[in-house]
């Protein structure tokens, strides 16, 4: 009999690390060998425990899934990545697998879809949630609208957290039901907001969501209504 193939979470909601377990477990093939909520223990548990698949968030307190996912793909090069998390655009998606992840899965997925992913991505195989691959296409397709593209180098240069903090200011959210979202203090919010002014050199909310729109992340229609 094969031995069975070691998993690592990493994730920092401990009851969506209970719940995909649960999911694993019904893969005899695969066995939990560790869990944090946390990107730098996850490096050195990665290290010592040598898993065969991180599975993990993209929003993590001390560091992105998306830079974990490099730094692990560069420290050990036979570990595959399964990203799963809440977002669904098409930048964190690209984000992600240029920084070497196999699959990318979004966390309302049915378990089976979930499971699928599991086992592809554990044979060193690609995939991708079939519920936000249509949206990929079709957001390539739109590639030559103003609208549908980001091409900012700016942007860019934001962090994972800081681009998902810019989408939720400027989709109208306050501070306080960001902080709550994102399970972070209203100080870390403010702070991420005021890294982002000023890279963007934005000084009012009401540029932010202008700068918003004007790259697509948010529809102002909507939030203006």
């Amino acid at each position: 009999m094969a031995p069975k193939k070691k998993l690592l979470i990493v994730d920092d909601h401990p009851m969506f690390r209970e719940g995909l377990k649960s999911i694993i477990a019904q893969n005899p093939e695969l066995e939990v060998v560790g869990e944090t909520g946390e990107g730098k223990a996850a490096l050195k548990m990665a290290k010592s425990l040598r898993p065969d698949l991180v599975v993990l968030d993209i929003s993590l307190p001390d560091v992105s899934g998306i830079d974990l996912s490099r730094e692990l793909k560069g420290i050990l090069p036979e570990t595959q990545t399964l990203i799963v998390s809440m977002h669904a655009k098409i930048d964190y998606i690209t984000s992600a697998f240029q920084a070497g992840a196999k699959g990318y899965v979004v966390k309302d997925a049915p378990s089976e879809k979930i499971l699928q992913a599991l086992d592809l991505v554990s044979r060193g195989e690609y995939f991708l949630d079939s519920s936000i691959a249509s949206q990929v296409v079709e957001r390539l397709a739109e590639g030559s609208e103003p609208k549908a593209k980001i091409a900012d180098a700016v942007y860019a240069s934001l962090t994972p957290r800081e681009q998902e903090i810019l989408r939720l200011i400027a989709e109208g959210q306050s501070v306080k039901t960001i902080a709550h979202r994102l399970c972070i203090s209203t100080k870390t919010v403010e702070n991420h907001r005021t890294n982002i002014m000023t890279k963007l050199d934005l000084h009012s909310t009401l540029e932010l969501v202008r700068y918003a729109a004007r790259l697509g992340l948010i529809d102002l229609e909507r939030w203006k209504s």
